[in-house]
Protein backbone atom coordinates (compact mmCIF):
# COMPACT_ATOMS: atom_id res chain seq x y z
CA UNK A 1 0.00 0.00 0.00
CA UNK A 2 1.22 3.49 -0.84
CA UNK A 3 1.22 6.25 1.74
CA UNK A 4 -2.09 8.10 2.00
CA UNK A 5 -2.55 11.57 3.48
CA UNK A 6 -5.65 13.72 4.01
CA UNK A 7 -5.23 17.48 4.46
CA UNK A 8 -8.19 19.49 5.68
CA UNK A 9 -8.79 23.08 6.72
CA UNK A 10 -10.86 26.13 5.97
CA UNK A 11 -10.95 28.18 2.79
CA UNK A 12 -7.61 29.83 2.00
CA UNK A 13 -5.92 28.05 4.93
CA UNK A 14 -2.94 26.90 2.85
CA UNK A 15 -4.12 23.31 2.31
CA UNK A 16 -3.38 23.11 -1.41
CA UNK A 17 0.13 24.56 -1.12
CA UNK A 18 0.92 22.15 1.72
CA UNK A 19 -0.49 19.26 -0.31
CA UNK A 20 1.59 20.23 -3.35
CA UNK A 21 4.79 20.34 -1.25
CA UNK A 22 3.99 17.02 0.43
CA UNK A 23 3.15 15.31 -2.86
CA UNK A 24 6.34 16.47 -4.57
CA UNK A 25 8.25 15.33 -1.48
CA UNK A 26 6.96 11.81 -2.18
CA UNK A 27 8.42 11.80 -5.72
CA UNK A 28 8.54 13.56 -9.05
CA UNK A 29 6.94 13.84 -11.49
CA UNK A 30 3.57 13.90 -9.76
CA UNK A 31 -0.04 13.58 -10.92
CA UNK A 32 -2.54 16.31 -10.00
CA UNK A 33 -6.08 14.93 -10.07
CA UNK A 34 -8.32 17.98 -10.35
CA UNK A 35 -11.99 17.67 -9.41
CA UNK A 36 -12.98 21.30 -10.07
CA UNK A 37 -15.09 22.32 -13.01
CA UNK A 38 -15.16 25.92 -14.25
CA UNK A 39 -18.88 26.71 -14.28
CA UNK A 40 -18.28 30.45 -13.88
CA UNK A 41 -15.54 33.07 -14.30
CA UNK A 42 -14.57 33.09 -10.62
CA UNK A 43 -13.98 29.32 -10.58
CA UNK A 44 -12.10 29.51 -13.87
CA UNK A 45 -9.78 32.09 -12.27
CA UNK A 46 -9.21 29.87 -9.20
CA UNK A 47 -8.36 26.93 -11.44
CA UNK A 48 -5.98 29.12 -13.48
CA UNK A 49 -4.20 30.27 -10.30
CA UNK A 50 -3.69 26.69 -9.16
CA UNK A 51 -2.39 25.69 -12.61
CA UNK A 52 0.00 28.66 -12.77
CA UNK A 53 1.48 27.72 -9.38
CA UNK A 54 2.35 24.21 -10.53
CA UNK A 55 5.43 23.61 -12.59
CA UNK A 56 6.52 21.06 -15.18
CA UNK A 57 6.90 18.36 -12.52
CA UNK A 58 3.10 17.99 -12.54
CA UNK A 59 0.86 16.07 -14.93
CA UNK A 60 -2.78 17.17 -14.57
CA UNK A 61 -5.67 14.77 -14.86
CA UNK A 62 -9.16 16.32 -14.71
CA UNK A 63 -11.69 13.99 -13.09
CA UNK A 64 -14.79 15.56 -11.55
CA UNK A 65 -16.62 12.31 -10.69
CA UNK A 66 -14.73 9.00 -10.99
CA UNK A 67 -11.97 9.40 -8.41
CA UNK A 68 -11.58 5.66 -7.83
CA UNK A 69 -11.08 5.14 -11.57
CA UNK A 70 -8.63 8.04 -11.80
CA UNK A 71 -6.62 6.73 -8.84
CA UNK A 72 -6.54 3.18 -10.18
CA UNK A 73 -5.62 4.31 -13.71
CA UNK A 74 -2.78 6.51 -12.40
CA UNK A 75 -1.48 3.98 -9.86
CA UNK A 76 2.13 3.67 -10.98
CA UNK A 77 5.21 5.06 -9.22
CA UNK A 78 4.16 8.71 -9.32
CA UNK A 79 2.53 10.24 -6.25
CA UNK A 80 -0.94 11.71 -6.79
CA UNK A 81 -2.65 14.77 -5.37
CA UNK A 82 -6.46 14.88 -5.36
CA UNK A 83 -7.68 18.48 -5.04
CA UNK A 84 -10.32 18.45 -3.71
CA UNK A 85 -12.78 16.05 -2.12
CA UNK A 86 -15.36 18.71 -1.28
CA UNK A 87 -15.57 19.84 -4.91
CA UNK A 88 -15.86 16.17 -5.89
CA UNK A 89 -18.72 15.83 -3.39
CA UNK A 90 -20.42 18.93 -4.86
CA UNK A 91 -20.15 17.42 -8.34
CA UNK A 92 -21.69 14.17 -7.12
CA UNK A 93 -24.52 15.82 -5.20
CA UNK A 94 -25.41 18.35 -7.90
CA UNK A 95 -25.32 15.61 -10.54
CA UNK A 96 -27.67 13.49 -8.43
CA UNK A 97 -25.08 10.72 -8.03
CA UNK A 98 -24.95 8.44 -4.99
CA UNK A 99 -22.23 10.22 -2.98
CA UNK A 100 -22.42 7.69 -0.13
CA UNK A 101 -21.63 4.73 -2.39
CA UNK A 102 -18.92 6.75 -4.16
CA UNK A 103 -17.25 7.75 -0.88
CA UNK A 104 -17.45 4.16 0.43
CA UNK A 105 -15.76 2.98 -2.77
CA UNK A 106 -13.06 5.63 -2.43
CA UNK A 107 -12.35 4.71 1.19
CA UNK A 108 -12.19 1.03 0.26
CA UNK A 109 -9.81 1.72 -2.65
CA UNK A 110 -7.24 3.71 -0.65
CA UNK A 111 -5.55 0.71 1.04
CA UNK A 112 -5.35 -1.06 -2.35
CA UNK A 113 -3.30 1.71 -4.02
CA UNK A 114 0.43 1.15 -4.47
CA UNK A 115 1.54 4.74 -5.22
CA UNK A 116 1.21 7.53 -2.63
CA UNK A 117 -1.82 9.80 -2.67
CA UNK A 118 -2.53 13.11 -0.94
CA UNK A 119 -6.14 14.29 -0.64
CA UNK A 120 -7.26 17.87 0.00
CA UNK A 121 -10.64 18.60 1.53
CA UNK A 122 -12.40 21.51 3.19
CA UNK A 123 -13.53 21.61 6.77
CA UNK A 124 -16.99 23.08 6.22
CA UNK A 125 -18.70 22.18 9.49
CA UNK A 126 -16.95 24.64 11.78
CA UNK A 127 -19.14 27.64 10.92
CA UNK A 128 -22.75 28.59 11.36
CA UNK A 129 -25.65 26.29 10.49
CA UNK A 130 -26.56 27.02 6.86
CA UNK A 131 -29.90 28.64 6.10
CA UNK A 132 -31.08 26.25 3.39
CA UNK A 133 -31.61 22.50 3.25
CA UNK A 134 -29.17 21.83 0.37
CA UNK A 135 -26.35 23.65 2.16
CA UNK A 136 -27.08 21.74 5.39
CA UNK A 137 -27.13 18.43 3.49
CA UNK A 138 -23.82 19.33 1.84
CA UNK A 139 -22.21 20.32 5.15
CA UNK A 140 -23.31 17.05 6.74
CA UNK A 141 -22.21 14.97 3.74
CA UNK A 142 -18.79 16.68 3.69
CA UNK A 143 -18.31 15.87 7.36
CA UNK A 144 -19.17 12.21 6.77
CA UNK A 145 -16.94 11.94 3.69
CA UNK A 146 -14.05 13.57 5.56
CA UNK A 147 -14.43 11.15 8.48
CA UNK A 148 -14.52 8.16 6.12
CA UNK A 149 -11.45 9.21 4.13
CA UNK A 150 -9.52 10.27 7.25
CA UNK A 151 -10.09 6.79 8.72
CA UNK A 152 -8.75 5.18 5.53
CA UNK A 153 -5.64 7.40 5.31
CA UNK A 154 -2.32 6.92 7.09
CA UNK A 155 -1.99 10.59 8.01
CA UNK A 156 -4.36 13.47 8.70
CA UNK A 157 -3.29 17.12 8.69
CA UNK A 158 -5.22 20.27 9.61
CA UNK A 159 -4.09 23.52 8.02
CA UNK A 160 -4.90 26.70 9.94
CA UNK A 161 -3.86 30.15 8.65
CA UNK A 162 -1.05 28.61 6.64
CA UNK A 163 0.23 26.47 9.51
CA UNK A 164 -0.11 22.68 9.31
CA UNK A 165 -0.89 20.58 12.38
CA UNK A 166 -0.47 16.80 12.23
CA UNK A 167 -3.60 15.19 13.70
CA UNK A 168 -2.87 11.53 12.90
Amino acid sequence: MGKSILITGGARSGKSRLAERMTLGLGQPAVYIATAEAHDDEMAERIAQHQARRGPEWHTLAEPLDLVGALRNSDSDAPRLVDCLTLWLSNLMLGDHDWQTASDALAAAIPELSAPVVFVTNEVGAGIVPENALARAYRDAAGLVNQKIAAACDELWLCVAGHPIKVK
